[in-house]
């Protein structure tokens, strides 16, 4: 289930960075979870630096970089586990596109196992011991 998206504008990093992002993040993300690397999926959306701004400026207007990422985990993972990939996946950034962290931004979209779908079957149903272990170990 987990996924994970990178909004990043058209041209500011190579293609070698692209997949070294998708990569790494997808190894630390089944690493972080400890679930299978199958399960886990990266998108990178590129926009169109006119359809990008910054800090109210466009970045067809000024070249700046700030990624943004978000993830999608179910609800039941701890606090620690979440905190870590948000703190992670920063660190990735940082590290393999050459952003100043403190322009990173990223948050994390929680899903009830209910509302989550594998092969159309509900998570709640089609992982049900999994997320029944989750949420015995929830704070």
């Amino acid at each position: 289930m987990p996924i994970l998206h990178f909004h990043l504008a058209e041209g500011q990093y190579t293609a070698e960075q692209h997949e070294a992002l998708l990569l790494e993040s997808s190894c630390f993300f089944a690493e972080v979870l400890a679930c299978p690397i199958d399960r886990v999926r990266v998108f990178i959306q590129l926009y169109r630096p006119e359809l990008v701004a910054v800090g109210g400026v466009p970045l067809c207007r000024e070249d700046r970089r700030a990624p943004y990422f978000s993830f999608i985990v179910m609800e039941g993972r701890s606090l620690a586990d979440r905190q870590r990939l948000l703190t992670g996946f920063t660190d990735i950034v940082e590290r393999l596109l050459g952003v100043d962290r403190a322009l990173v931004r990223g948050g994390i979209v929680p899903v009830t196992p209910e509302n989550w779908a594998i092969g159309g079957v509900p998570g709640s149903v089609m992982r049900q011991a999994e997320v029944a272990a989750r949420a015995r170990q929830a704070p």
